[in-house]
């Protein structure tokens, strides 16, 4: 019996993929999709609240309502 009778006969490899192969295949690339896109809309959201370790932020005046916020005026340079 020759060793290489079990070979395909032409010269390239049979690629043909099994159902369930390009079932897991899909799989990955949805899961690896839905967990990029998680990641992106974790990192671009603003943090609830600042640390408390010497940070210091302006205190927020309310606005009042119908009147427009007028601003200081500052000096030319």
């Amino acid at each position: 019996m020759h060793p290489y009778l079990a070979l395909p006969a032409g010269p390239y490899p049979d690629s043909a993929l099994s159902a369930g192969q390009l079932a897991v295949m899909a799989v990955v690339v949805v899961l690896s999709m839905a967990a990029w896109l998680v990641l992106v809309f974790v990192a671009a959201r603003r943090p609830r609240h600042r640390a408390a370790t010497g940070t210091t932020s302006v205190p927020q005046l309310p606005r009042a309502r119908g009147r427009k916020r007028e601003l200081p005026e500052r000096k030319a340079a």
